[in-house]
């Protein structure tokens, strides 16, 4: 349809937007099962395996009282909020007022285009990384906001320079985004790098937006920091966190912001008037998740760690470069030489192999050169799709 003919049109807000580049890809995918094609997908980021059963119990035994299906407290239950700030204190020996500096989200994503909606006025300037997750862009255009977007190099370490960043830009930044470990690069940052980042915020008077669902996926001997182990980072700075990619429950849409509570308060009151929250039992799975043995983590991530090491393996064996990730579930390569348009190259391999994965560009211009490859598929599957690989480009 065409948008500037509809009987409606859309506001101006969103009239430039087009579909998110997965639902596209997606109906391509669904043509190529339909005429046969097994397509194995290792393009999005969408965990394959279950979470714990005890996690999934807790859910069975709450949906099957009768008193727990009106509806939630908005922002999350006190016991689930209690539940984050145990988490916090136990993982990285954060602190955190539940009744002030917890709210809960329907999964991260929802609390990551909320934050623009509350903290940017029309003109605002947020700093976004490039190569990044899109919602930190599309979140504050539709604010009204202007993106700034500062480079990820692999020559940096996919670590940004902030002195590089313009000062007349610095004086109308509202927000600098940034996450780690990272998507799409599996790139992690050390404890100096947010201890810079809080001085830097706090000289130029910007809020960090901290993004943070990987931090509990960690290979080879890393432990992810939280930025609010700096100290004063909460005067500076929020994270959002997720059990979408820690305990594996994408779908159940749960997910925090932590940190400052005015900006936590903000978070809430803009909740208040747009949603309802959750069911309340996937609070009660949320708390036993948090709450819980946590050691079947270590198993689940040697899962991820087998995955990556054939993604790597596979992935140079058809030419493509790249350093292996210690968090995440993404492998990020550099395409082959002589190839430098990145959504050609993944469409003619699609075609080709049936492997479907994710151009890099998608996620920014210096993104182009790159593809990124999830972890988020069955083993088996992975190394089918890394034989092919293989075969396709001797």
């Amino acid at each position: 349809m065409n948008k500037n003919t509809a009987f409606v049109p859309p506001a101006h807000r969103i009239s430039s937007f087009e579909p998110y580049f997965f639902a596209s890809l997606g109906k391509k995918i669904a043509q190529m099962k339909k005429q046969g094609t097994d397509v194995i997908r290792i393009d999005m980021g969408s965990p394959d395996l279950p979470p714990a059963k005890f996690i999934i119990d807790e859910l069975i035994k709450d949906s099957q009282r009768s008193d727990t299906h009106g509806y939630s407290p908005i922002g999350g239950t006190p016991a689930y909020k209690r539940a984050v700030a145990e988490y916090y204190l136990n993982r990285f020996e954060v602190t955190l007022d539940p009744s002030t500096e917890v709210v809960g989200l329907i999964g991260s994503k929802e609390g990551l285009f909320n934050l623009s909606q509350v903290i940017l006025n029309p003109g605002d300037v947020a700093l976004v990384p490039d190569p990044g997750y899109p919602v930190y862009s599309a979140s504050g255009i539709i604010a009204g906001g202007e993106i700034v977007h500062f480079p990820l190099l692999a020559e940096n370490q996919f670590i940004p320079d902030l002195k590089a960043i313009p000062v007349d830009v610095l004086e109308r930044a509202k927000i600098l985004w940034l996450n780690y470990p990272n998507n799409p690069t599996g790139a992690v940052a050390s404890m100096a790098f947010f201890e810079e980042v809080v001085s830097f915020a706090r000289k130029h008077k910007i809020l960090i937006a901290h993004d943070a669902p990987y931090v509990d996926i960690c290979f080879d001997g890393y432990i992810a920091p939280s930025i609010l182990q700096v100290p004063g980072a909460k005067e500076v700075a929020v994270e959002f966190n997720s059990l979408s990619k820690t305990y594996n429950m994408a779908g159940w849409r749960l997910g925090m912001a932590v940190g400052n509570p005015d900006v936590i308060d903000y978070l809430f009151t803009y909740k208040s008037q747009m949603d309802t929250s959750n069911f309340g039992p996937i609070f009660s799975a949320g708390v036993a998740a948090l709450t819980g043995d946590q050691s079947w983590l270590e198993e689940r991530n040697q899962v991820y760690k087998e995955r990556r090491d054939l993604v790597v393996e596979g992935l140079r064996s058809a030419g493509l470069t790249l350093e292996v990730p210690r968090a995440a579930i993404y492998v990020w390569a550099h395409l082959p030489p002589g190839e430098t348009d990145s959504i050609k190259f993944c469409s003619r391999m699609l075609d080709e192999t049936g492997v479907s994965t994710t151009p890099g560009v998608i996620f920014g211009k210096h993104g182009e050169g790159f593809l990124r490859v999830s972890l988020g598929t069955s083993t088996q599957r992975i190394k089918e799709a890394m034989d092919r690989l293989s075969d396709w480009k001797r």
